[in-house]
């Protein structure tokens, strides 16, 4: 398949990238990434062994729409949301990891 990344024109084939990636250990993953084989690489390092170009020179989406067309699983890390704690004893309790304890009017 041809395609462009950061305005040169590639013939990557999937055989091509899974021969490329073979040895190479995955950095950790925080943004978006490609799923090859079993592993999970960033979308910039996949980009860089595939291109022999620098990080710089290419964006993201670029790779990503790369790897999708040849075949490859393309996902984005997603972001852990917490909720806001309600009063002062929460963000102590969720520290130690015991739940709060709420008192009401008469108790003590």
């Amino acid at each position: 398949m041809r395609c462009v990344i950061a305005r040169f024109p590639f013939d990557l084939t999937k055989s091509g990238v899974l021969e490329s990636m073979k040895g190479v250990t995955p950095e950790p993953v925080t943004g978006e990434f490609v799923i090859i084989g079993r592993r999970h690489y960033p979308a910039k390092q996949v980009g860089q062994v595939i291109t022999r170009q620098d990080r710089r020179d290419f964006s993201t989406g670029e790779v990503l729409r790369a790897m999708t067309r040849l075949g490859f699983t393309c996902r984005t890390r997603p972001t852990a949301t917490s909720a806001p704690l309600a009063g002062p004893y929460e963000p102590a309790s969720a520290t130690l990891g015991t739940p709060p304890v709420r008192l009401t009017y008469g108790q003590v």
